[in-house]
């Protein structure tokens, strides 16, 4: 496989907790290592949509100041755009029960950023998807987050779960940036790294 070899002489690593980007990257037939760091996931209030992904993006990459020769770092932020605000992760049941209640009977933006970086050279990139909602009654909303916990989830909710399967009428874009990584994206910047 041509990705494959290309990135041989490399000590690939996934800077990510997420067992659906390490799936991801499993998929795309990668060996690599994950080694996650905890950032302050704030950003400067004057940041819109892409800007709040691709900034996380890149904080995520600059917390490894300690790479040697051979590594290739790969982190990515994604967030939820709706009703000009980011939805992030939500902390308690009642957090994730609202945004699940605003996402309803709508469209949103879902915005995936990454950043590959080496000693010698980094790239940055997004994707973005739009999906819509069907209206989602109250007691599907709750069986999702008592069933699901998706705490760990912008927005609160994965497409790939049971919401997303009977919940999403429409996505206009790639369907991994909403599971949490643009892969088609990632291939095409890897492959030209």
């Amino acid at each position: 496989m041509k990705l494959k070899e290309k990135l041989r002489p490399y000590n690939i690593i996934l800077a990510s907790a997420s067992p659906r980007r390490k799936q991801l990257l499993t998929d795309l037939g990668l060996d690599f290592t994950i080694c996650s760091t905890d950032i302050d996931e704030t950003f400067p209030i004057h940041l819109k949509e892409k800007e709040i992904a691709l900034y996380l993006a890149e904080q995520k990459a600059n917390a490894f100041s300690q790479l040697k020769i051979n590594d290739l770092i790969i982190t990515c932020d994604t967030i939820v755009w709706h009703d000009s605000m980011a939805l992030e992760k939500p902390t308690t049941k009642t957090e994730a029960h609202n945004m699940l209640n605003k996402l309803s009977a709508a469209t949103h933006k879902v915005i995936s950023a990454v950043c590959i970086k080496t000693l010698e050279k980094k790239k940055l990139f997004f994707d973005s998807t739009e999906v819509t909602f069907r209206t989602l009654s109250e007691d599907e909303i709750d069986y999702y987050i008592d069933r699901f916990k998706p705490f760990d989830k912008a927005g609160a909710y994965g497409i790939q779960e049971w919401i997303g399967l009977i919940g999403i009428e429409k996505i206009n874009g790639s369907y991994t940036n909403v599971v949490g990584m643009p892969m088609e994206k990632l291939y095409k910047n890897l492959i030209q790294f």
